[in-house]
């Protein structure tokens, strides 16, 4: 496994994170040897949030930790709040009072007394940065969330969070895999008369890069959006070809090269996993020993769909 300096206290956490959105169905038993399992392949990074089963991923989490205490000890939180949803509707909400509201009751499904990482989810664009300003202060002085940062948002986004928050964004959260990749088909085709070369992400992964925070990338092993896996998919024969040779080639798994494409991205980077089987918990963990070469991103890059100038 290999680790990255995160938030104030540079806490070395894994690059790979256990995401837990469809654990809810999961039983006690079952959850915590995932848990056990991820941490024993070096995996100290766990991510939720409160719209996950709307809170029964976060309370499942929570019971896990109740009835195995020394589990939350070795283990770095992280939740998200701002997406809500009522009788069909959905929306976001960055208020202070929603995201204190928020955290509060995510404390208290997960057993815990504070989050080491929380995240804005969607960006709300009706945000006051004033507001989100008072609601992180109240939070980290009160000792319930140590570090802070933001899902699915642009570089505008965050710096105009940045004008008001007097804390340091440690990680932004977005869709990034061989088989989803706007942000580096605008760098790749700057310029191009091609649908690619059309900026949607405002260069997320340079601000990012510039400023120190981490990417955190989600849906890693799916296309499109939730449309499904790309590993073993009948769509993406060019591409599983090419990452079933490198894993032959390497003594590894397809798994493991599909997510060392995410990580070979230089900066902070690290790849959430959706898995709940533990078997692919420890598959993903070796994505850590895969060395990929220029020439070997380039042309998983490319077998899966994506063109080059």
């Amino acid at each position: 496994m290999q680790f990255i300096d995160f938030g104030s206290n540079s806490t070395k956490v894994s690059k790979i994170i256990l995401g837990l959105m469809r654990t809810s169905d999961k039983s006690v038993e079952d959850h915590a040897f995932l848990c056990k399992t991820a941490l024993d392949s070096e995996i100290n990074f766990f991510d939720t949030a409160d719209c996950y089963a709307n809170g029964g991923a976060e309370e499942l989490l929570g019971r896990v930790f109740e009835q195995n205490p020394e589990l939350r000890k070795k283990v770095f939180l992280q939740s998200k709040c701002g997406i809500r949803s009522e009788n069909g509707l959905t929306w976001y909400d960055f208020s202070k009072d929603h995201i204190i509201n928020a955290v509060n009751a995510s404390l208290s499904r997960l057993k815990t007394d504070y989050i080491d990482s929380l995240l804005l989810h969607r960006p709300d664009v009706l945000m006051e940065g004033e507001e989100i300003a008072e609601a992180f202060t109240k939070l980290h002085q009160e000792g319930k969330v140590l570090n802070f940062g933001f899902s699915n948002c642009n570089p505008g986004t965050l710096s105009y969070v940045s004008k008001y928050v007097p804390f340091k964004i440690c990680a932004n959260q977005v869709q990034f895999s061989p088989c989803h990749t706007p942000m580096i088909d605008a760098i790749l085709q700057t310029n191009m008369k091609w649908d690619g070369s059309t900026m949607r992400d405002g260069g997320i992964l340079e601000y990012c890069r510039m400023n120190d925070i981490a990417v955190q990338a989600w849906s890693t092993m799916q296309y499109g959006f939730f449309e499904g896996v790309y590993l073993n998919n009948e769509r993406f024969p060019d591409l599983n070809r090419v990452l079933y040779r490198i894993a032959g080639e390497q003594n590894t798994n397809a798994t493991a090269v599909a997510l060392a494409w995410i990580l070979r991205y230089p900066g902070k980077t690290q790849a959430v996993i959706g898995t709940t089987n533990p078997g692919r918990v420890q598959e993903s963990a070796r994505a850590c020993d895969v060395v990929l070469s220029r020439k070997e991103w380039y042309e998983i890059y490319q077998a899966a769909g994506n063109r080059l100038p």
